[in-house]
């Protein structure tokens, strides 16, 4: 009996070995870089030996190879789970490479034609009393019609997107809140030429009213309303409801609940929501070929007469055809992307601003 205790107790403090998971070889930290050069010199070498003359089809090949040698590697070596987590961290980065790669060479196009006429000159001067095909003018009308158009679609389309939005959160129930659901998401694919075709029927052909400034930003409205109900809507189901709860158990009515309590909760997403919507109309041009018409010379009112804007200065001074029309429309180009790009650091300023801060 005693030897039985005896074995039973070497055998709990001796327990049989078990392979140890811990301690399995890895691939060291330059490995995948490593990989990667190689990957991109194969593909090199294939590209040059098949005769392809496309540097995309390069960079394709480089980037199938340094998938499937990363999986390889890391199943001979780290085993085939951890293989299996190196695949998806390298498709990751393959799709993230394969996003980036065409921004930034649009961005570099861009800015490497538009610093060729972008000046202070062309900052501070219109297209009044210049020829197309020569040197010289500016994109300061456009940059004001821009403004003034953006800023007017944004009082129309952001008090009714946040209204609806308000009212799609708190208050909608039954079949007009799933209507005006519907509506919102049809109006959210809608092509912009549509939005521009309806104001001309309605504000110029109907109405008799005549181009202007305001027949782009009505168009551009309502490119911008379902924009600002979905993210607001998004932002408002965020706020807690024991928030809604606890205004509601004190006697507060619902609308000064939703008015002090649920809005300044979500501001910061708000906001951000709105300044990507201004991004999102900044650029289109359908609706303003058909409703603003253009113009070479300043006018600063919106209500009356052609107006330009980034947009369709880009296109009219492309569409001209010559070497000094092209300079401008890119330097035109650059003004709009750094117009969206500082557009979207506010959105970004704004939602950290408004972000709730949490105590160590």
């Amino acid at each position: 009996m005693s030897d039985v205790i005896v074995n039973d107790r070497a055998a709990v403090i001796d327990p049989p070995s078990r392979r140890n998971t811990l301690h399995q070889p890895r691939l060291p930290r330059w490995a995948p870089p490593a990989l990667a050069a190689g990957s991109v010199a194969v593909a090199c070498g294939i590209g040059l030996a098949a005769g392809l003359s496309s540097r995309i089809q390069w960079g394709l090949i480089a980037a199938l190879l340094f998938i499937l040698g990363t999986y390889a590697l890391a199943a001979r070596v780290e085993g085939r789970r951890q293989a299996k987590d190196r695949l998806a961290t390298s498709l990751v980065w393959v799709c993230f490479l394969l996003a980036i790669i065409p921004l930034v060479s649009l961005l570099w196009e861009t800015a490497r034609r538009g610093v060729k006429v972008l000046d202070v000159n062309f900052l501070t001067h219109s297209m009044a009393g210049t020829q197309s095909i020569l040197p010289g003018g500016g994109v300061y009308h456009a940059i004001i019609g821009t403004l003034e158009q953006v800023g007017i679609a944004t009082v129309i389309a952001a008090p009714i997107g946040l209204l609806t939005a308000i009212y799609l959160v708190e208050y909608g129930r039954g079949k007009f809140a799933k209507a005006v659901t519907f509506f919102v998401d049809v109006m959210t694919g809608i092509p912009s030429i549509v939005a521009g075709l309806f104001i001309l029927s309605l504000w110029i052909i109907i109405l008799d009213f005549g181009y202007s400034g305001f027949a782009g930003s009505m168009a551009l409205a309502l490119l911008m309303m379902p924009v600002v109900v979905r993210s607001t809507e998004e932002m408002l189901k965020l706020v807690p409801g024991e928030l809604r709860e606890a205004s509601l158990a004190l006697g507060i009515p619902k609308w000064r609940t939703i008015l002090k309590v649920v809005l300044p909760t979500a501001i910061g997403g708000i906001a951000t929501g709105v300044m990507l919507a201004i991004a999102r109309i900044a650029g289109e041009t359908a609706p303003l070929v058909l409703l603003v018409f253009g113009s070479p010379s300043i006018n600063n009112n919106p209500f009356s007469g052609a107006q330009s804007s980034l947009p369709f200065y880009i296109f009219e001074q492309w569409a001209a055809g010559n070497d000094a029309s092209y300079d401008r429309a890119w330097a035109a180009a650059l003004v709009l992307i750094a117009f969206v790009m500082i557009l979207n650091l506010v959105a970004r300023g704004i939602a950290r601003w408004k972000a709730p801060k949490t105590g160590r």
